[in-house]
């Protein structure tokens, strides 16, 4: 039976994810920041984003291929670095890389991913993304982009939206330390999560192997903290221009979120702005990407990607109406993980083409760029 029969939605594998991971990882995955606004607010942002459907336009398979950095994809979308990976299903990470491989789409890989790039390079297609946490030591920063590059990461993603800790108050409450230990409080909750817990068994607990490869000691940090908050910086636009002197491939700013910004990103001469709010998980009070995003499109040329708040793709073509040109999404395919192990993640892909087939022929748009005509202002 097909699993759209058991599985339509991407909700749907989000509710049985949540019964197969254990709370303390849950809380880590599905939480935001303070009272969580911001994530309720990029919701909200999407849902008021309104569509005009078209009629008479006879049959048609549209075309869901989008061009970013130098390739063509054959979907809008691709897989978001997430961090601790490894940790919200066993051997995530490999197993999103060769999804990614095998549909391809964009994999990145979080500088705190569970696995380093060279576990997963046997696994990478031709799109592996690095997302960098900025290290403050520059031979640490040169050992990173060699490693990411020897291993076939073609783009770079610097992360320029978590210049502190955030609080992710749930999170904290959930229990989860770094690195992440089991508690008796824990285990009655692990025993009703026997596939989680086997494929923790096989791969011993996760643990943030790059940055933890580049320091012996911890040093004190709080509960929700890890050992990348003890090399890493906030990066500032000298910062910027050294890392794009050092990186020859397309090099990618994630998290703006102010239009003034667009300029000075593309006078610094990077590929791409990455428009996102980490989801809601880093500040409780900022806009949600949605609201933003038109202004940002505005104000710049280059190619725009987007996330935070997609939970299907009527949204995936909500933000490409308000001038994105590219999508992507990370607990999505952690749902699928959860799930239904591969399958899971694999269907959580087929989920979002299906859904985008069926907007697209609502609205009559046989192109992604033409859903930016349909849009009600």
């Amino acid at each position: 039976m097909s699993l759209h029969a058991s599985y339509p939605a991407l909700s749907d594998l989000k509710s049985r994810a949540r019964a197969r991971i254990p709370h303390f990882v849950w809380e880590y995955l599905d939480s935001a920041t303070g009272d969580e606004s911001t994530l309720h607010r990029n919701r909200a942002a999407l849902d008021a984003v309104l569509l005009r459907p078209s009629i008479l336009h006879g049959e048609f398979d549209p075309d869901l291929s989008a061009r970013l950095l130098g390739r063509t994809h054959p979907l809008p979308f691709g897989i978001a670095p997430v961090g601790m990976s490894g940790l919200i299903w066993p051997g995530a990470e490999a197993s999103l890389a060769r999804l990614a491989a095998a549909e391809s789409l964009p994999y990145g890989l979080s500088t705190m991913a569970t696995q380093t790039p060279e576990d997963v390079a046997p696994h990478l297609g031709a799109d592996g993304w690095f997302q960098l946490y900025p290290p403050r030591d520059p031979e640490i920063l040169r050992d990173m982009l060699d490693r990411a590059r020897a291993a076939g990461f073609r783009v770079l993603v610097l992360t320029a939206d978590v210049p502190v800790a955030s609080r992710r108050e749930r999170q904290t409450r959930g229990g989860l330390t770094n690195p992440p230990k089991i508690k008796p409080s824990m285990l009655a909750d692990l025993a009703r999560r026997p596939a989680w817990v086997a494929g923790i068994a096989r791969r011993g607990m996760p643990r943030p192997k790059l940055m933890e490869g580049y320091s012996t000691h911890r040093g004190a940090l709080p509960s929700n903290a890890h050992i990348g908050y003890l090399l890493r910086t906030s990066p500032n636009r000298d910062y910027l221009a050294r890392l794009r002197a050092a990186w020859d491939g397309p090099l990618v700013v994630k998290g703006a979120m102010d239009a003034e910004d667009a300029p000075m990103l593309e006078q610094a001469g990077v590929d791409a702005i990455w428009v996102s709010n980490h989801a809601g998980r880093q500040f409780a009070a900022a806009p949600a990407t949605a609201t933003v995003l038109p202004a940002i499109r505005a104000e710049t040329s280059l190619p725009i990607i987007a996330d935070s708040g997609v939970e299907g793709g009527l949204d995936i073509l909500r933000m490409i109406a308000l001038g994105a040109d590219f999508v992507m999404l990370g607990r999505a395919f952690h749902y699928g993980l959860g799930a239904l192990g591969e399958a899971g993640a694999a269907h959580a892909v087929d989920i979002l083409r299906q859904d985008l087939i069926a907007n697209m022929g609502q609205l009559g748009t046989r192109r992604l760029v033409d859903v930016r005509d349909r849009l009600i202002r």
